[in-house]
């Protein structure tokens, strides 16, 4: 099966595993999701990820939170395949009053929008997740 929005699919299988009280999720592995789940992890919406390798294929396994809470309540897909998005710093702004997160792709990497404000960067918005 051929995903067209790799990172779109990252994210709805994180939602959907805290959806469905799920320990871990299993992604297929990419530089970009990788780097998605950094600033996932640093922003307290999973517990860790690791890569790993089965029959020759590299996979992500995502732990997510215990908390019995979901941590993750929705994801809004802003930039997709068909058509990209791109924000200037001084564009960037926050998600819910400060309680989600702008996922940015800029040329240091994939951050946060508070990040690419400070480092003054835009790029392509990717998500909202809160």
């Amino acid at each position: 099966m051929v995903i067209s929005d790799s990172l779109g699919d990252l994210l709805i299988r994180v939602k959907n595993g805290y959806l469905a009280s799920h320990r871990e999720v299993d992604v297929p592995y990419s530089k970009e999701k990788e780097g998605t789940l950094k600033v996932l992890k640093e922003s307290g919406f999973i517990k860790d990820f690791q890569m790993a390798e089965e029959d020759g294929k590299k996979n992500l396994k995502v732990e997510l939170l215990d908390t019995g809470v979901r941590s993750i309540l929705d994801v809004k897909r802003v930039s997709k395949p068909g058509r990209r998005i791109y924000i200037r710093a001084k564009e960037i702004y926050s998600v819910k009053g400060g309680s989600g997160v702008l996922l940015v792709s800029t040329s240091k990497g994939i951050m946060t929008g508070s990040e690419a404000k400070k480092k003054n960067l835009g790029g392509e918005l990717i998500a909202e997740v809160f």
